[in-house]
């Protein structure tokens, strides 16, 4: 089954966030990203594209050979990988209503504006059984084509929130008994602080500018990782998300 020209548009369209809103899906593109999605959640799969015959793991769901050329067209990667699937958007991803059941670690990230770092963090946070992850509405789309390929497919492995009422939930939190830890550059509290948590919300900010003063005010702990400041003042939001997480996962 072939894409007639005059169809390969709304394909592409699901790079822009307007269009995946409109169609209720998004584009994972590699095999192994796939092979991710259908691991975890096979249902979500609508179809595949690919330019030529998909594996025989993805046989089961309907195909669409394409071209190279309208490959290319469809696809927002530098260098296509030659096969894509079209999934389900996540129920409630754009809201602020949260899971009966939403763990016991979970990750805050503000105002993060690079998908590469929103993806890396959503992967880091499925690997280390974090059960969910809320964004404000000022960080990048975790559907975003960027994300997802920086997620390596893992953006269902755990339970996503975007919404405009971020600070609201993270009161709610900690009114649930989660313990509110801020990484913080100017923070004087150990990260060994994480591994003692029963509950947890680990928040992140902005790549330049960090978390903001609301959140910073009520956090129970501002975690600093110590480096060597004469040769780096601070991590990257991924690295550091990677670290924390690394020494509070989830069981």
């Amino acid at each position: 089954m072939s894409i007639p020209a005059k169809s390969l548009k709304w394909y592409r369209q699901l790079s822009d966030k307007k269009g995946r809103l409109a169609a209720n899906a998004f584009l994972v593109e590699g095999a192994k990203a796939i092979r991710q999605i259908v691991a975890g959640h096979p249902e979500a799969i609508s179809e595949i594209l690919s330019v030529e015959e998909p594996p025989a793991l993805f046989h089961k769901y309907p195909a669409r050979i394409v071209t190279a050329s309208q490959f290319r067209y469809i696809s927002s990667t530098q260098t296509p990988q030659g096969i894509m699937a079209l999934v389900k958007t996540p129920e409630d991803i754009y809201s602020s209503k949260l899971p009966e059941d939403a763990g016991k670690r979970i990750l805050l990230l503000e105002d993060i504006q690079d998908p590469g770092n929103v993806g890396a963090l959503i992967r880091t946070a499925a690997a280390l059984n974090y059960s969910g992850v809320i964004l404000t509405e000022s960080c990048a789309d975790p559907l975003s084509p960027k994300c997802v390929q920086a997620s390596a497919g893992t953006v269902l492995s755990v339970w996503l929130r975007r919404t405009a009422q971020y600070l609201e939930i993270v009161r709610a939190l900690k009114n649930d008994g989660y313990t509110l830890i801020a990484a913080d550059v100017r923070g004087d509290d150990k990260p060994s602080i994480l591994s003692r948590q029963k509950k947890l919300a680990l928040a992140l900010g902005n790549e330049a500018a960090g978390l903001t003063p609301e959140t910073l005010s009520i956090a129970d702990y501002r975690v600093r990782i110590p480096t060597a400041p004469e040769k780096a003042e601070s991590l990257n939001v991924a690295a550091c998300g990677a670290i924390l997480m690394y020494l509070s996962p989830g069981k």
